[in-house]
Formats: C-alpha cells, sequence, structure tokens
C-alpha cells in the first residue's frame, strides 16, 4: 500500500500543474467568452481539466506502467479534445478519436473474443454516448468535479469489498479532481474543465466502471451515471420534438434551466446533482433489493421529475 506521502507529493504536483497552466492560459489567451448561450457572464479559462490525464501520467510513474493501451488511448483523446478547447474541431474527427479510444480501453480487459463482434458495437455506442454526456453536462461551475466525486467515491466503496481495480487509480483520479475543483468549484470559477477535462474524466470513469461491471458481471452498476443519463437523454428527444439540430450548442439541459432561469447558484445545482447521484448508487449497492428492478424504478422516477420541471419551468426559457 503506497504510503500518504505519495499522494501528498502528486497533489502537490498536481495543484502546481494546474497553477502553471492557468499563467499559460492568459498569456495565450485560451479562455471560453461568454455568449448568449453561456452559463457564465465573463470569459473564463478552459481546460483546465488538462490535470486529469497528467494525474494519470504521473500515477503510471509514481505506481508504474498500467494497461499501456487505456494510457495511450487517454492521451490521444485528452490531446485531440485539448486542440479543439483552443481551436474548434468537426464533430466527424471528434467522434472518431472517441470510438477508436473507447475501442482501445474495452479490449485491456480479459473478455471472450469469440462473442466481440456481438456486444463491441454496442458497448462502443453506448460509451461515446456517455463520454459526451460527461462533456454536455459540463456548462456551470462546480458540476463535473462535484458529479465525478459522486461516481468515484461509490467505486472505492466497491472496490474495497470486490476489488477489480488498482485502489490507487481511484485515489490518484479522486485528488486530480479535487485539485481542479479547488479552482472550479467557486461562484466565480477560475477556469473551467473544457472538452480535455470532461472528456478525460468520462473515459477514466467507464475504463473504471468497465472492469467493475467485467468482474461482477452486474450490468445495473450504470446506474451510477443515471442522473446525467436521464437528464442528457431526455433533453435530446425534446430538441428532438422541436425540431433543433442536436449538434448545437443550447442551454435546455435542466440543471442550466435551474441556474440560469431559476437563478439557482451554481454550486448549489451542482450539489443537488451530486447528491441525487449519491443517494441512487448508495441505495444501488447497499439495500437488499433487486438491481433491475430497483434501476428501472430510479430511471422511471427520474425521468418523471424531469418532465414534471421541464412542464413546470422551461417557459421561462422561451421567454
Amino acid at each position: 500500500m503506497p504510503s500518504i506521502f505519495t499522494y501528498i507529493i502528486i497533489s502537490l504536483l498536481l495543484l502546481w500543474a494546474e497553477w502553471c497552466y492557468c499563467r499559460v492560459a492568459r498569456r495565450y489567451h485560451i479562455f471560453d467568452k461568454a455568449t448568449e448561450r453561456s452559463s457564465h457572464c465573463v470569459a473564463t479559462i478552459r481546460g483546465g481539466g488538462i490535470i486529469i490525464p497528467v494525474a494519470i501520467w504521473l500515477y503510471t510513474i509514481f505506481f508504474g506502467t498500467f494497461h499501456i493501451g487505456f494510457i495511450i488511448a487517454l492521451t490521444l483523446l485528452a490531446m485531440v479534445s485539448f486542440i479543439d478547447d483552443i481551436r474548434p474541431l468537426s464533430i466527424t474527427l471528434r467522434i472518431v478519436v472517441q470510438m477508436v479510444a473507447t475501442v482501445s480501453m474495452l479490449c485491456v480487459s480479459n473478455v471472450e473474443w469469440g462473442s466481440c463482434l456481438y456486444w463491441l458495437p454496442i458497448v462502443t455506442i453506448v460509451c461515446v454516448g456517455i463520454i459526451n454526456a460527461f462533456n454536455f453536462m459540463d456548462g456551470i461551475n462546480g458540476i463535473t468535479a462535484a458529479y465525478s466525486i459522486a461516481v468515484i467515491a461509490p467505486l472505492m466503496y466497491l472496490n474495497h469489498h470486490t476489488p477489480f481495480i488498482d485502489t490507487s487509480l481511484l485515489i490518484v483520479t479522486a485528488i486530480a479532481i479535487v485539485v481542479f475543483a479547488l479552482f472550479n468549484f467557486r461562484k466565480d470559477a477560475v477556469c473551467f474543465a473544457g472538452d480535455v477535462g470532461s472528456v478525460s474524466i468520462a473515459f477514466i470513469i467507464l475504463f473504471v466502471l468497465w472492469q467493475l461491471i467485467h468482474r461482477t458481471g452486474d450490468i445495473t452498476y450504470v446506474m451510477l451515471l443515471s442522473v446525467y443519463g436521464v437528464d442528457v437523454i431526455l433533453t435530446i428527444i425534446h430538441r428532438i420534438i422541436l425540431r433543433e439540430n442536436i449538434t448545437q450548442p443550447h442551454r435546455k439541459h435542466l440543471y442550466q434551466i435551474m441556474a440560469n432561469e431559476l437563478h439557482i447558484p451554481h454550486r448549489i445545482v451542482a450539489l443537488i446533482y451530486a447528491s441525487l447521484q449519491l443517494l441512487v448508487s448508495a441505495a444501488l449497492i447497499l439495500l437488499p433489493v433487486n438491481h433491475w428492478i430497483y434501476s428501472g424504478a430510479v430511471l422511471a422516477a427520474l425521468c418523471v421529475t424531469y418532465v414534471v420541471c421541464i412542464k413546470k419551468y422551461y417557459y421561462l426559457h422561451s421567454k
């Protein structure tokens, strides 16, 4: 078991890396400028989530080589996402890179290759959808950091009782998210995660979740991402009903309406989403219930809550 001193060194290195990046970003004007579709009012540094892949590289340095295919895939994904933060890339290129990285991530596990042709395309599409869901939901201060911790914490608990991955990877990831939160979980954020941050966090969480599902055979653990999932899927359906281009930026997510139209402070909205996800995950893990029945009931409750809130408050956005 690594000493706490190792984690302190990693924490200090990540703090230094984030501080240095903010200085470089200011110098080269890497800003997320406020627009009518933004939830912020002033230009803010973009790409602060770059310390997430940096944390995984530090993990590899301090704890030895770790799933080289995963490291390469994460690095490729982070590089393309960071370039997109600086200069917009085509959506086709980003999706192709995400699919290649996802396939690489899925294939580092010991799987039954005879059945790959059946499940790999479906799982790849779902994973790419989840990666983009994290990106869509990164729109207000603190929500990516708070929600990611709400997902990592149950995974750490499960790993303690049924080991499926190196605990140090989870701890280092959590440290990186907390360090980023020091700069982002504020009334006036110093920096935003950017695509490089939200996409990298989603990719790491997917890798860990894949290891858990592969180890236990229980696919219902995707419920650890259910709150984000319901918001994203129902918002997409809503936009399709409105005949909008779903690839274009917007402010129609429920969390955006809460922050922008209902004027609930960003950090409160972030904590609501994180707390709700923690509650859903804790009940799934701790209660003696059938996981499939529980998952169906929770998804139904989340969908009803979303629809009721949108029907009640969407008129504010329309105005």
